[in-house]
């Protein structure tokens, strides 16, 4: 049998409003027909710790969040499906959403979904396989 576990990853603007980043977050989980209950934790960078938007994803579904460093979310790189410059000169990274969907899990993460994108927010899907 094999156990699918995901990790969401998030990453907003500064003052993202709470709304938009929880229809984004339900979108994704829509499409990818994910229940918020499969999901392991809500995973960002920690330049967004205490941000109001992700902390209210967090709420709604009950989920613990983990923050990551910069460094920790660039050494994601290789396996980013859109890694983008303009994100590394902002953040010190070259992804947020997607980076820390894989990094909720390390080496055994795999992108389900990239990063989706609305006007002020991000959020990508990780899994990890285990067989039991």
């Amino acid at each position: 049998m094999i156990l699918s576990i995901y990790a969401l990853g998030v990453g907003c603007e500064r003052g993202c409003a709470p709304d938009e980043l929880l229809d984004l977050v339900n979108k994704v989980l829509q499409d990818a027909a994910i229940k918020p209950s499969d999901l392991s934790g809500i995973h960002s960078i920690d330049l967004r710790r205490g941000e109001p938007a992700i902390l209210n994803v967090a709420q709604k579904f009950n989920r613990p969040v983990c923050y990551f460093s910069a460094a920790i979310l660039e050494e994601q790189t290789p396996s980013l499906l859109n890694p983008s410059d303009r994100v590394f000169a902002l953040m010190g990274c070259h992804g947020v959403a997607e980076a820390a969907a894989l990094a909720g899990f390390g080496p055994t993460g795999v992108l389900v979904v990239g990063k989706t994108k609305s006007a002020h927010a991000t959020a990508a899907l990780a899994v990890q396989r285990d067989k039991k």
